[in-house]
């Protein structure tokens, strides 16, 4: 059985997450404590026991989600790591995929994805912005709505491509407004405001480039050692220098994420989508993408035990 890994982004985070992993098994323990050792804080607990308003926070929010994620791949990094063939995370989680693919270690990976939520938070302060989620198919193309708003409410973009009917525009207040308004008049079924602290994925986040270019060179990056597609344009990342380019661009760039699972589902047909965290938000996007494609979660230990399980029955 060929695995891909799927590593969850912001949003997915909720308290409570990671507490049954950390118990159960002492290989997820030791990663929160050494993501708490590297930050100097206790992060973990916050995981564990919220407050959710703290929890959300962008700064704690993504490497919470690093951390339980790099529990999960701790525990079954061992049985899987073999058959795993690439990995893609989704945002924040395209950092995590990169630490699967050991071009990263923890401790730095923690403190990158620290600093990336902060100078977003900051830049989201320094120039207020929104985000909303386009549910539905339209007449009219999503670039299109972002343009024509843009050109007369304010600067709109898309920011997130999750499925063939959800896309998530980004951008100025009144731009978002507008490009909502816009969409529902071209027959989007829903417009929802996403409660966020910033515009992100799009040139509102420019502020924040300079630092996380500093954070990446900071972070000493390996080659991957194994494929990680990219959420800029959906190609497989194989070198150090390619993977920090791909991460500061996605700081204003859109999500691409349809493209990614469809490039995934084409070069390893067969492969079970394995996604590494809290929740099955990725999965459920896969089977609006690729319903072809078999999923599995891996955020609880009754996900360890299941997937280990199959290994082990040899299911595919």
């Amino acid at each position: 059985m060929d695995i891909v890994l799927l590593f969850p982004g912001q949003g997915s985070q909720r308290p409570g997450m990671g507490y049954e992993l950390a118990e159960a098994f002492p290989a997820a323990r030791a990663a929160f404590d050494a993501v708490d050792a590297a930050l100097d804080v206790g992060l973990s607990r916050l995981c564990f026991e919220g407050p959710a308003d703290e929890l959300t926070r962008t700064e704690n929010a993504q490497p919470a989600l690093l951390a339980h994620s790099a529990a999960v791949w701790a525990v079954v990094r061992e049985s899987v790591g073999a058959r795993v063939r690439a990995a893609a995370g989704h945002s924040l989680g395209e950092f995590t995929a990169y630490y699967a693919a050991d071009a990263l270690t923890l401790p730095a990976a923690a403190r990158l994805v620290r600093r990336r939520g902060e100078l977003m938070r900051a830049a989201g302060e320094a120039r207020p912005g929104a985000m909303a989620a386009i549910l539905g198919q339209m007449q009219t193309s999503v670039e299109d709505i972002c343009r024509r708003a843009s050109e007369t409410a304010g600067e709109v973009v898309p920011a997130n491509f999750n499925a063939p009917d959800q896309t998530v525009i980004s951008g100025e207040i009144a731009g978002v407004e507008s490009a909502m308004a816009l969409a529902q008049d071209a027959g989007a079924k829903r417009a929802i405001r996403l409660p966020v602290s910033g515009a992100f994925h799009s040139p509102l986040m420019a502020p924040a480039e300079p630092g996380l270019r500093a954070a990446l060179a900071d972070a000493a990056f390996a080659a991957p050692a194994i494929p990680v597609y990219a959420n800029v344009d959906a190609q497989p990342v194989r070198t150090a220098a390619a993977a920090e380019d791909g991460l500061r661009r996605q700081l204003t760039a859109p999500v691409r994420w349809v493209d990614v699972v469809r490039a995934l589902a084409a070069e390893y047909p067969g492969a079970v989508f394995v996604e590494m965290g809290p929740g099955a938000v990725l999965t459920g996007l896969v089977s609006r993408i690729a319903p072809q494609v078999a999923t599995a979660t891996c955020g609880t230990p009754a996900d360890v035990e299941r997937l280990l399980g199959h290994l082990a029955a040899g299911v595919s």
